[in-house]
């Protein structure tokens, strides 16, 4: 999966330019926040990213492990032939391919329990990905928003883009805890 891009740097420095001709005001106060929401956008983005790698890794080793709980299967079922052989023609199997057997599905038991780990993982780390780029949407959203107010000049439009920003807060923790 693609790390999500945050296009934000030319805002910056039209929002810098806005706030220095308008004299400081609320527009200042505007861009510090803007620039405080491109920051946790961007940490969102980085940290999104690595779950998002995380949760496909974890993915690849439990199809790892699946792959090797077959090839147990396979052994298994190879050795039960032998010994179905043995059978038919009225002679005991060896005792190590009974051995072999029960090593077989005690192994692919533990195999198992690994698989379904490394999907839990994968799963927990998609969910974060899911959260940190919701987050990533809010403030990116806020900065438009922000942009706007400062452009038209309308601080109702700056606190909504606050509470956007406040928003995309809450989901960033929820997404880094």
């Amino acid at each position: 999966m693609e790390e999500i891009e945050v296009p934000t740097e030319h805002l910056h420095e039209h929002i810098k330019e806005k706030a220095e001709e308008s004299g400081g005001g609320w527009s200042m106060y505007a861009a510090v926040s803007t620039a405080i929401m491109a920051v946790f956008a961007a940490l969102g983005s980085l940290m999104a990213g690595h779950h998002s790698n995380e949760a496909l890794i974890s993915q690849i080793k439990a199809s790892d492990q699946w792959s090797y709980y077959q090839a147990k299967g396979i052994k298994y079922e190879i050795s039960h032939s032998i010994i179905l052989q043995h059978q038919a023609a009225n002679v005991e199997p060896p005792a190590e391919i009974k051995e072999k057997q029960t090593k077989y599905k005690a192994d692919q038991e533990a195999i198992m329990d690994k698989a379904h780990e490394a999907e839990k993982d994968s799963e927990f780390h998609l969910a974060k990905h899911v959260t940190l780029a919701r987050s990533v949407t809010l403030f990116q959203i806020a900065i438009a928003i922000s942009a706007i107010a400062m452009l038209t000049k309308r601080s109702l439009l700056w606190y909504f883009s606050l509470a956007l920003s406040a928003g995309g807060a809450c989901l960033f923790f929820m997404g880094v805890s």
